[in-house]
């Protein structure tokens, strides 16, 4: 059986911030991402941060069998009706746009989705919900990490028979989230169901209310492949995107 193929967003890199490329932009991926998804059995499709339309996205994804969005700076706010925290930073146009359009044809299509830390608001938002934008220092808020402070290991509490559930084999938690993040779901997309929670209430992960066609897509707001390679519960969710991109459904 041939590998899954799985597209994966990538981030924008203006001249100047690759060294070796001083005069031209780049996309760049992390390799724990793509590690992850090697141990688990698929191949990457890398794309690369630009604007298209629902029907190119929907072409795109018609030639994969998956998809992973990945982490990276925050949303423009204007994409949820919201005018900018002074907190905000790295918003990046082109990445809003492929990955909005990217959720979005996930959804129709229902080809799996995992969509990671940015990903999971990029979710969210697609699908009408909105972000806090900046939770860090919030009253009553634990620490989550924050980009321009380091990273927070945290455990999660995970809901009874769902995706991400059934992911982890069934267990309760999950001991130890990598988390680097200031910004966190707000209003949870109508189309949305919650299914972990961190001790502090922060939105952990979501997938699609039963009310929606079956596929198998999961968000979550931590970042599992910074440790897949030796948490077998981080390393699982990448092998059940995998098994799902396996079915001719795409289901569970």
């Amino acid at each position: 059986m041939a590998r899954p193929l799985i597209a994966v967003s990538s981030r924008p890199r203006q001249p100047g911030e690759v060294s070796q490329w001083p005069v031209t932009a780049a996309a760049v991926m992390q390799m724990t991402y793509l590690e992850a998804l090697w141990r688990a059995g698929g191949d990457e499709a890398i794309i690369a941060p630009r604007v298209i339309t629902d029907g190119q996205a929907d072409d795109l994804l018609a030639r994969v069998d998956g998809l992973i969005l990945v982490g990276g700076g925050d949303m423009d706010p204007a994409q949820f009706g919201q005018e900018p925290n002074p907190e905000v930073y790295g918003v990046e146009p082109a990445s809003d746009a492929l990955e909005l359009a990217l959720a979005r044809a996930a959804l129709r299509s229902g080809k799996p989705l995992l969509a990671i830390c940015r990903g999971l608001q990029v979710l969210n938002v697609a699908l009408g919900g909105t972000l806090h934008q900046h939770i860090t220092g919030q009253a009553g808020t634990h620490n989550h990490g924050d980009p321009r402070h380091g990273h927070a290991e945290h455990p999660v509490m995970v809901e009874p028979g769902t995706l991400l559930a059934k992911a982890i084999g069934g267990a309760s938690g999950i001991e130890a989230c990598w988390s680097y993040h200031h910004q966190a779901i707000d209003r949870v997309a109508d189309s949305l169901v919650v299914t972990a929670r961190s001790a502090d209430g922060v939105v952990e992960a979501v997938e699609l209310a039963d009310a929606h066609p079956k596929g198998w897509m999961v968000g979550i707001q931590w970042h599992p492949e910074r440790t897949a390679h030796h948490d077998s519960q981080q390393q699982a969710l990448f092998d059940a995107l995998v098994t799902a991109a396996q079915s001719p459904a795409g289901s569970s």
